[in-house]
């Protein structure tokens, strides 16, 4: 099975997606499971998770509904609010869902770069384990330091890094973000997502060996253990198109044994997203 571990659907509606600037008018209309249908039958891909966009509970109940009728979408990861009173009462009803695989907040929006230490939201993470759910993180390289503290309360919780931390591959800067997600890769419960690269790129004017240090970096310090292929569609198509982000990723691996291509691109997400 091969796993596109992360990708986006949404309806837009501009209050709903803020974080869709001018500069991203090409974001702004609708995307849905049969727009990303026939790119990923086109690349091999048969299986996705998809993540949420919006920080509603309505999202999750959305994207729930679209994978009982996209056989395709294998796994959600939704949003809940994790400092609500309520939490445990939330994740018992949404956790009832078989494909409910994990949640994820926009941290990186956060005014607050320690948001992810705040007593309230480790609270909310330390209710995860019980249902069983993983958690994205969704970082700048700022947070990194600020995350592996959050994570080392937490050594049975599973838990995926988005984007490998977004570091600024425009300007080929590494430090400190080599440094710090050294850090986080230590904890063994922490698996880290080949995606969202190229919008941290010069948009369309990429070239592969742009990405080549920062994958370097995570295949020493993960391991093809932890490591799984994202596509970020549809905000990757910011910068390039759902075959060039593939091969992005499918090219640097060819380097690697058959048994490490399939870990990269499809039997990681099923360990770590308990797909079935």
């Amino acid at each position: 099975m091969h796993i596109d571990s992360h990708q986006h659907f949404w309806k837009y509606d501009p209050k709903d997606y803020e974080w869709m600037t001018d500069t991203m008018s090409d974001l702004q209309h609708d995307f849905l499971p049969d727009d990303l249908r026939i790119l990923i039958d086109q690349t091999g891909i048969n299986g996705t998770i998809v993540v949420q966009a919006r920080q509603k509970l309505q999202e999750t109940e959305w994207l729930l509904e679209l994978s009982d009728s996209n056989d395709f979408i294998k796994g959600v990861v939704g949003w809940v609010d994790l400092m609500s009173p309520d939490i445990m009462d939330t994740l018992e009803t949404f956790s009832q869902h078989e494909k409910l695989k994990g949640v994820r907040h926009l941290i990186h929006d956060e005014p607050d770069e320690k948001f992810i230490l705040g007593p309230d939201f480790l609270r909310g993470l330390g209710s995860l384990q019980a249902f069983d759910l993983t958690y994205d993180l969704l970082l700048y390289p700022n947070h990194l330091s600020y995350a592996v503290d959050s994570v080392k309360y937490f050594p049975e919780q599973k838990f995926v890094l988005d984007h490998i931390a977004k570091p600024s591959i425009k300007n080929g800067i590494l430090a400190p973000w080599d440094k710090d997600i050294r850090e986080l890769a230590k904890l063994d419960n922490v698996y880290c997502k080949l995606s969202g690269m190229v919008t941290e790129a010069s948009w369309n004017q990429w070239k592969l060996k742009d990405f080549k240090p920062y994958l370097d970096i995570v295949f020493d310090c993960f391991g093809p253990e932890r490591l799984m292929f994202g596509s970020d569609w549809p905000v990757s198509t910011l910068s390039a198109n759902y075959y060039q982000v593939h091969a992005i990723v499918w090219d640097y691996i060819q380097q690697y044994p058959k048994q490490v291509q399939e870990k990269i691109f499809g039997l990681n997400a099923v360990k770590f997203y308990g797909i079935k």
